[in-house]
């Protein structure tokens, strides 16, 4: 298996190569198949590799379960490396910087008392 290569596609070499050799007549074991997929997938795998061979009889483990299994390691693996990815980039965003502003409902306070150009300078440093 390839390092970035999707499950689905290493199954379908997998399938076309057995599929080549029984046309020369080969036989395989399930177990044998079994076997050799696990055996041929990469160094992510090892986890989920030695969790099916210490809980699984290899010889009676339906291949199309293997497959099965393997997708399904596939699609929730590929969630917990998009979150953590997620994170890591909100975690690597600048902190943007937040003014508040104190607010009075006193009427000596209203807009009517504040000239043209105190008022440009609130526009502008709220558009800040």
């Amino acid at each position: 298996m390839k390092q970035d290569e999707h499950i689905v596609d290493m199954i379908t070499s997998f399938t076309d190569i057995i599929n080549g050799l029984k046309g020369f007549d080969r036989k395989f074991t399930n177990g044998e198949l079994v076997s050799k997929m696990l055996r041929s997938l990469s160094e992510d795998w090892n986890s989920l590799r030695m969790l099916i061979e210490n809980t699984k009889d290899v010889n009676t483990y339906p291949l199309e379960e293997l497959y099965g299994t393997l997708m399904t390691y596939e699609l929730n693996n590929a969630e917990t490396k998009e979150k953590t990815r997620r994170s890591k980039e909100e975690m690597n965003e600048p902190h943007k910087k937040q003014i508040a502003l104190k607010s009075t409902n006193d009427e000596r306070s209203s807009n009517t008392n504040i000239s043209d150009k105190e008022l440009d300078d609130l526009v502008l440093l709220v558009k800040k």
